[in-house]
């Protein structure tokens, strides 16, 4: 803006002065005009006065610089001070001597383009009718300047530096408030009138961006308090994989660098992300499973469209490794059971068959029955511990909980685990006190049912099976020893998994469905106990079951009763 202002004002002072010379110059000459011919003019009327004295004889003793001509009154030209008067033309034709002729006084201007000169001619008619005319020379106005051209230079280039000086300064002082606006606070500072419109407006600007800033910068912050809060990874992409965007999740998750990753690269984040993420940028949404630091993702990519036109992608991470992992335990799950219940559907199917084409002996079927039974018991068995662990899975059944003494509980099961152990010899010992549990009266028969139950199956033949109830810490524990056959080292973090058998065949011999010990593990998971195993093959085994104290397990019995009713199971 500055140097617009000096441009203009530069030009148009220049413009001015160069004007007003030109003026000036043209009133001087013409002034300097007029006066020559006010000077010829006394200068004929004071010749004509001599003639009208003397005669002829007064112009040829005449002295003077301008010429002098005395002229007839029919245009013959008597005499010539610069020119022999008979070899000159007859002048009655002249402008100047036709206006003395007829008006006294006559004046005209030569111009002779080729010398750059004009000749002023005044006349002036005598008493005898005769014209005296007076004419001099004088410079044309483009000679004067030719011979005036060293001042004119120096005069042009003095008016250029003051038309430079006083555009500089104008523009510097009509910009100078300008510039000092302070933008934040236009109406702080006082400024032409005329900008006021403009200054109200940027005030009224300023408020709207600060507002808009505040509220950009609120949700920037929630939005960054989300994402980065968020357990899902959450990428933003632009059309050329720009990162735009990476929460705490997914930086964790691809391990990118603290200085910030630019550009989503396949050795950075691995196949399936970016191949969903590319899917995504051309426009198709699509999803994928990807497995990094051994958990397992499922990559969710979404184009980005404004306008018709993708502009990036969206890309969530989300953990499914425990679905993945209850998927994998369902499919084994449904294939263990499938497998255990073939087993005596089998027996059964092929017993009942043979008694169906009658190929048993009539001894043999009471023989047969028995197995029928006891496959079909095994069956039932297994179907019922199906069934428990299902409606723990779920969180459903219709339990009361109440105050349990696990003493007391753990004699009456033992009382019917009697004839078990009458058959191999084992001997069955409780010891401890009465300790009462607030819990589901039925899961913990179960639990403890389980515990004793493999303690007489997988014990020796003469030995003993010892439970104890105690408070200890606080906490009351139940304990179930048996001098059995021990469980190795390698499978005791597995003894709890269902279907899960150390040695398959004695399992098999014995009867068991695989599932009493996991029984037990959502029975404590649901109650709030600690479960330890303490075995070494050979010696027996030791299984404690540590519940929390009655009073807190009772309170977040009371919660959940208030929350979910008596039939949720949490």
């Amino acid at each position: 803006m500055t140097r617009k202002i000096f441009q203009n004002s530069f030009f148009v002072g220049f413009f001015v002065l160069i004007l007003a010379a030109v003026l000036f110059f043209s009133v001087l000459y013409r002034c300097y005009e007029a006066q020559m011919f006010t000077d010829l003019r006394v200068a004929a009327e004071y010749i004509s006065h001599g003639i009208a004295l003397s005669g002829e004889e007064y112009l040829e003793t005449l002295e003077t610089e301008n010429r002098v001509t005395w002229i007839a009154a029919d245009g013959t030209v008597l005499h010539d001070s610069a020119a022999d008067a008979a070899s000159m033309e007859n002048h009655a034709d002249r402008e100047e001597i036709r206006e003395a002729l007829e008006q006294g006084t006559g004046q005209s201007v030569h111009n002779s383009e080729t010398l750059l000169q004009k000749t002023l001619y005044s006349a002036v008619r005598l008493e005898d009718g005769t014209v005296l005319r007076v004419s001099c020379t004088q410079s044309a106005m483009v000679a004067m300047l030719q011979v005036l051209l060293s001042s004119l230079a120096w005069i042009t280039v003095l008016m250029l530096f003051l038309c430079g000086v006083l555009s500089f300064r104008l523009a510097q002082s009509i910009t100078k408030p300008i510039n000092a606006l302070d933008l934040d606070h236009p109406m702080a500072d006082g400024c032409y009138r005329e900008l006021e419109p403009l200054i109200t407006r940027l005030g009224e600007q300023n408020r709207t961006i600060r507002r808009q800033m505040e509220e950009l910068g609120w949700r920037q912050r929630e939005f960054a308090a989300i994402s980065d809060n968020m357990s899902e990874g959450l990428l933003i992409l632009d059309q050329r994989r720009n990162i735009l965007t990476a929460n705490r999740s997914v930086r964790q998750i691809l391990q990118l660098p603290e200085n910030g990753e630019t550009i989503l690269r396949r050795e950075l984040c691995g196949g399936a992300l970016f191949s969903a993420a590319e899917s995504a940028l051309y426009g198709r949404q699509a999803e994928a499973l990807m497995e990094k630091a051994e958990r397992t993702w499922q990559v969710l990519a979404n184009p980005v469209t404004t306008d018709g036109q993708i502009t990036g992608a969206v890309v969530i991470l989300v953990d499914v490794t425990e679905r993945e992992q209850r998927e994998a335990l369902r499919r084994e799950f449904s294939a263990n059971v499938s497998h255990e219940l073939k087993t005596p559907l089998t027996s059964i199917s092929g017993f009942a068959e043979l008694m169906m084409e009658g190929l048993v002996p009539p001894e043999k079927t009471r023989e047969f029955s028995a197995d029928i039974y006891r496959e079909s018991r095994r069956m039932i068995d297994l179907v019922d511990d199906i069934i428990k662990l299902s409606r723990l899975d779920e969180n459903a059944g219709d339990f009361a909980r109440e105050p349990v003494d696990l003493y007391a509980l753990s004699g009456e099961i033992l009382k019917s685990l009697e004839p078990a152990a009458k058959k191999r010899q084992i001997t069955l010992e409780l010891k401890g006190r009465a300790e009462a549990f607030v819990g589901v009266r039925q899961i913990l028969s179960e639990m403890v049912y389980n515990l004793c139950d493999n303690a007489i199956k997988y014990n020796q033949e003469g030995g003993s099976v010892t439970v104890t109830v105690r408070r200890q810490n606080g906490n009351v524990q139940l304990s179930v020893a048996d001098t059995g056959i021990g469980i190795p080292y390698a499978h005791q973090s597995r003894v709890f998994e269902r279907f899960y058998r150390v040695d398959k065949s004695h399992s098999r011999e014995i009867g068991g469905t695989g599932l009493g010990l996991s029984i037990v593990k959502h029975g404590a998971q649901y109650h709030g106990a600690q479960i330890t195993l303490d075995s070494e093959p050979g010696h027996g085994t030791v299984v404690t079951l540590r519940f929390p104290s009655g009073k807190e397990w009772n309170g977040n019995a009371e919660r959940n009763h208030t929350e979910s009713g008596d039939s949720d199971l949490y």
